[in-house]
């Protein structure tokens, strides 16, 4: 993603050494700190997208949860009324309800992990942000001094901004891992195989089992 490897060069960059070789010291400062600010616009953007994507997915697993109860509800009427046929069809509705409901979970994890990740980019950026605030104003007015009384190297006492790029690049593996798993999905959700009609097959051995169940708890007429 470019966005995570422009934020990765800012974190990693030496302050010091930018310093020291640019020809207009202050004019380098402040271009550095408004890209930092553009940068941190962009990811605090996608930090917002990604929780309103996580919000998305928690309705959604909520709407196939309420369908589950709702469609065995109706089973159970189906059941009463000896409509068995009636019966069979919502248990299936409910059974589907039911996967994608799990699928949803599994989504709402992933995307709280993704959440994380870009959160505590946003984190790091901020704090490195502020940090060469800090520093370009001591580093600039030490310039100054130095070029005023011809020390080149009055600078050195500035200090060097640590590597910031780890949790960029955990974060970067994260993003490719979680294409290439929906790119795997997407190849099996279009591959019609003998595995599907033998899930196919469960799932009627199943429906079956559960409308006899329904049956069995039906109060007996005497």
């Amino acid at each position: 993603m470019p966005l995570l490897e422009r934020i990765g060069t800012l974190l990693r960059a030496n302050l010091n050494d930018l310093i020291d070789r640019a020809e207009d010291p202050e004019k380098l400062c402040r271009q550095l700190v408004l890209d930092m600010e553009n940068q941190l616009m962009q990811v605090k953007t996608q930090v917002a997208m990604a929780i309103a994507d996580q919000h998305l997915l928690t309705k959604k697993h909520k709407e196939h949860s309420d369908a589950v109860i709702e469609w065995h509800r109706k089973a159970e009427v189906a059941v009463e009324k000896q409509k068995d046929d009636l019966a069979r069809v919502a248990l299936e509705r409910s059974l589907e309800n039911e996967k994608m409901a799990k699928g949803f979970a599994q989504q709402i994890e992933d995307q709280t992990a993704e959440t994380e990740l870009l959160r505590s980019a946003y984190s790091r950026l901020e704090r490195k942000l502020a940090e060469t605030r800090s520093a370009c104003e001591m580093l600039i007015a030490q310039n100054r001094r130095a070029r005023a009384t011809g020390k080149a190297n009055a600078t050195r006492g500035a200090g060097v901004l640590g590597q910031r790029g780890s949790a960029v690049a955990r974060l970067k593996e994260s993003v490719q891992q979680q294409q290439a798993m929906n790119a795997a999905s997407h190849m099996l959700l279009e591959t019609g195989s003998a595995e599907d009609r033998l899930d196919a097959l469960e799932r009627d051995e199943r429906i079956e089992r559960l409308l006899a169940e329904l049956k069995e708890r039906q109060p007996r007429l005497t």
